[in-house]
């Protein structure tokens, strides 16, 4: 473990209760503004303002103390781990939390707007990346983008203050669904008797009682027989009495709400395919209007300040003139960049370097790369044939085209390597080409068109990428990310210069100039278009029905784009197939495709998905795709958000359609909104995604202000852990030899650092990143343990006052990256949602499981069951022979149920290894 590590987490990550004494307080230095310097011993748990408090008391024996004036007019700054000025607006933090660089704190005097600052403060914190950094990239797309989006958050703020309980209580507490179609799957549950046993508890009493109803039944209907049952032996019958009350799953905070049928909610369903009774709790609607008029009040402390601080407004301008502008498609010119110069490459000084570029609409490449001259030297290249000039005219150029360099080293034949350091010349990186081993050392991607639609012009530095992936499309890497390196000091420079077509500004045509163009095209052709015979409708159909993964050749191409409007009557789910066939280097044929595409009929939103692959680029598709998606139910785009989200990375604008889809339903639903949160937040240490996701972030904070406090305990609670998990880790590495008696000492030392006020508060009382619904309200110590594996997992285990005791585990894993084990699970539960959809339950229950940051996550603890290796091992007195016992898996059924939950156990168990058994 390096030193710096150590001292770290001696400092600040905990106690030092490993290390055999407990540090309780921890000796800071005070700068004040009057010059005065005060060194002070503070609790190192302290919240910052109780330091204040305790500063303020020890500053009136100084001088110049009636020069600070009131207390509350002065704030804490400091210098974070990520070396930047840190304004510690929110004092509720503790200083253990904020984990400044070192225990200096500067007192300087606030400014105004207290309220807003604060609260750009949590976001900061609660997304990983503080706003002053996005206050100061100087790009106009990132402005302009925060400046919509704060304009948007504002207006959904003040649409929620009107929002009625009800609809708050769908938006945040709503239950699972399970599609129609599932729910008639004969899997077991439509065996049972018409009547479902459920079990009703009152929340403000110990009383419960148990009903017999029709599977049919609704909430409304179930609480109305409740209440009647409960009202006979209490009080008077009253019928507005059942009105009185809400429905809620007695485990968890999801209400029951919507006049489904009970057999269509996701936790009945659920019960009955365990031979469970389901458990429901009366909650009082008094109840539930208290949790509504606390975020209520929270949003409209938002809203009343910002219309009690409007902005100034700014002094009347001149109205400037009209700008004249160039439409690109009057441009005939060839497309054509400079190169200046490459700065840091790093080449062997002998080496020829080469920089090759290539226009991009998705993966398909428009013309011919254009390669350049030979240069050589040490770290700076110049190219003597400096400019790069495409077989493309700038007509024709599509409006999400990509220019993709790459730099390359050029030498005659494969050189022994004596080291592996430079990524470019590792085996795998070398290609060979006209006799000639290429090298490749940077890659970087820029859009020709900017947010606007304004063609590029002028000098332009991007900073690019050296590693590279495995295939490699003409040495050039178009699904890589537009974004440049943002580590500038080390990385590769490109300097590039877009020359100018026109004395005014050149951009793409507006969309009804491009309906325009479509209508004088079908004007000049003589001939009906797009209608087939028999014949080819046959071969079209046979193209139609192949599998979406396989390659169509040119005359393929050519039948669909032909039979375009049969396509569109006859096979309308072949949209994919026909974006494919277009040449999108003929803006004739682009501008026809759109126009077809607004009489296309809608797709179900599954099959949309489709069109928001990297290979249709073109932004009109991109919003059909979305429109379509607008039709999906809230459970049906939770199956999807994994791959939404990861959907972004090919976005080339901030502002586009799809995250204005996903922030709209994030706000809409509080289940969503937690998940988008989470995978969004769970990348954002990713240089090429970082600014695009913080955006993001921040504007689904800003407009779902009472989710920050929630989420942000979730955020506090996950730094604790992994503070925890690094103590175990050093302790584990540095007690290694004498593992049985160290390890006990080490958990033990765990279970002091939970014990801890700091730890015990942040842990506690938390709803859980697993799931929003479940309530985490107190850790249990004496379970909570470490896991032996090489990354230490924590097991932690939570007492739930919702379930009556019942205990709840999550495992805390840091050091692994858990997106592949969410991505593996969502496709078993797609899986398993497809073969209900086909009248077939094969028992798949996948577990939980989220990455929360980098190498990251939680996953969660099934209880009461064992690995297969166990049952096996405890079952045979030799360890070699344990795999080979066939009854192990019997005797242990056996020894768990008996009669017919035997003959149950055994099928749930043979459907289940089949299904698993299919998926993997």
């Amino acid at each position: 473990m390096p030193p710096a590590m150590t001292d770290l987490l001696d400092i600040w990550a905990s106690h030092s209760p490993l290390a055999g004494h407990a540090l309780e307080k921890i000796t800071v230095d005070f700068l004040l503004p009057t010059g005065i310097y005060i060194q002070m011993d503070v609790p190192r748990d302290a919240t910052i303002q109780h330091i204040k408090l305790l500063l303020w008391k020890q500053a009136q024996n100084f001088p110049l103390f009636p020069s600070l004036g009131e207390m509350e007019s002065h704030m804490f700054e400091c210098v974070n781990q990520a070396a930047v000025h840190e304004e510690l607006e929110d004092e509720t933090r503790r200083l253990c939390d904020v984990r400044p660089f070192l225990p200096v704190l500067k007192l300087v005097t606030r400014n105004c707007g207290r309220a807003e600052r604060l609260l750009d403060s949590k976001i900061g914190v609660l997304i990983g990346k503080g706003l002053h950094e996005l206050d100061a990239i100087n790009d106009q797309e990132v402005k302009d983008f925060r400046s919509k989006m704060f304009r948007i958050t504002e207006e959904k703020m003040q649409q929620a203050q009107v929002m009625t309980c009800t609809e708050w209580l769908q938006a945040c507490c709503s239950p699972q669904l399970e599609p129609t179609a599932v729910t008639l799957v004969t899997d077991g549950v439509n065996d049972r008797p018409a009547d479902l046993k459920v079990f009703i508890h009152f929340d403000q009493s110990q009383d419960s009682t148990s009903l017999k109803v029709p599977m049919s039944c609704t909430p409304s209907e179930l609480m109305e027989i409740a209440v009647k049952k409960w009202l006979t032996t209490h009080a008077p019958e009253d019928e507005a009495y059942s009105r009185q009350y809400v429905l809620r799953v007695s485990q968890c905070l999801e209400f029951l709400c919507g006049d489904h049928p009970l057999i269509q909610y996701k936790y009945i369903r659920n019960c009955l395919q365990a031979k469970e009774s389901p458990h429901l709790t009366l909650v009082h609607t008094s109840t539930v209007k208290t949790m509504f008029d606390k975020e209520m009040s929270a949003i409209g402390a938002v809203v009343s300040r910002k219309s009690s601080n409007p902005p100034l407004p700014l002094p009347p301008k001149r109205r400037p003139p009209t700008q004249v502008q160039t439409s690109v498609w009057n441009v005939s010119k060839p497309f054509r960049i400079d190169l200046l110069k490459g700065s840091k490459v790093n080449a062997e000084e002998t080496a020829k370097v080469q920089v090759r570029a290539g226009l991009f609409h998705g993966t398909e490449l428009l013309c011919k790369p254009a390669v350049s001259s030979d240069s050589s030297g040490r770290s700076e290249h110049t190219w003597k044939n400096n400019t790069l000039k495409f077989e493309l005219s700038v007509s024709d150029l599509p409006r999400m085209t990509r220019l993709c360099f790459a730099i390359y080293a050029v030498t005659d034949k494969v050189k022994k390597q004596k080291s592996t350091k430079n990524a470019h010349s590792s085996k795998y990186q070398t290609i060979r080409k006209a006799g000639k081993v290429l090298y490749p050392i940077a890659w970087v991607n820029t859009m020709v068109f900017d947010y606007r639609g304004q063609l590029k012009t002028g000098d332009v530095i991007l900073h690019c990428w050296s590693s590279f992936p495995d295939e490699l499309e003409e040495m050039l890497n178009p699904i890589g990310t537009i974004q440049t390196n943002p580590y500038t000091e080390n990385a590769t420079a490109l300097h590039i210069h877009f020359p100018e077509y026109s004395s005014h500004p050149v951009i793409f045509p507006p969309f009804d100039k491009i309906l325009e163009k479509a209508a004088q095209l079908v004007g000049v052709i003589e001939q009906p278009i797009g209608r087939g015979g028999k014949k080819f409708h046959i071969e079209l159909k046979e193209i139609m029905e192949r599998d979406p993964l396989s390659q169509l050749c040119e005359n393929e191409k050519d039948l669909i784009w032909t039979l375009r409007y049969d396509c569109r009557e006859n096979f309308p789910q072949s949209l994919p197939k026909l974006l494919l066939s277009v040449k999108w280097s003929k803006h004739e044929d682009m501008a026809q495709l759109q126009a077809l595409l607004q009489i296309w009929p809608k797709l179900s939103p599954r099959d949309a998905l489709e069109l928001l692959d990297f290979n249709y680029p073109d932004q009109y598709v991109r919003e059909y795709a979305v429109s379509c998606l607008h039709d999906m139910s809230d459970e049906e785009l939770l199956q999807y958000l994994l791959q939404l989200v990861q959907v972004l990375r090919y976005e080339p604008y901030y502002d586009c359609p799809l995250t204005h889809f996903l922030l709209e339903r994030a706000q809409r639903n509080r289940k969503i909104g937690h998940f988008l949160f989470w995978h969004l937040r769970s990348e954002i240490h990713m240089p090429a995604v970082s600014v695009q996701f913080a955006l993001i972030l921040e504007a689904y904070c800003r407009g779902s202000i009472p989710h920050i406090e929630v989420l942000k305990k979730q955020v506090e609670a996950l730094s604790k852990l992994k503070s925890v998990n690094e103590l175990i880790k050093l302790g584990t590495i540095k007690n290694a030899r004498s593992k049985t008696k160290e390890a006990m000492l080490t958990k033990e030392a765990m279970m002091t650092c939970l014990r801890q006020s700091g730890y015990s508060e942040a842990l506690s009382d938390l709803t859980s990143p697993l799931n929003p619904s479940v309530l985490l309200s107190d850790i249990n110590v004496e379970k909570c343990r470490y896991m032996d594996s090489k990354m230490k997992p924590l097991w932690i285990v939570y007492n739930n006052k919702l379930m009556s005791g019942d205990a709840l585990g999550i495992i805390f894993k840091n050091g692994d990256d858990l997106r592949q084990d969410m991505l593996t699970l969502q496709i078993l539960r797609l899986m398993d949602l497809l073969w209900k959809e086909s009248n077939l339950d094969l028992r798949i229950v996948p577990y939980g499981c989220l990455a929360t940051g980098d190498r990251a996550g939680l996953i969660e603890v099934v209880s009461s069951a064992d690995t297969i290796a166990n049952i096996q091992l405890t079952s045979s007195n030799v360890a070699a022979a344990a795999a080979f016992n066939k009854d192990a898996l019997l005797n242990w059924l056996k020894e768990r149920n008996s009669g017919d939950a035997l003959d149950r156990a055994i099928e749930e168990f043979t459907l289940s290894c089949a299904g698993y058994c299919v998926a993997t």
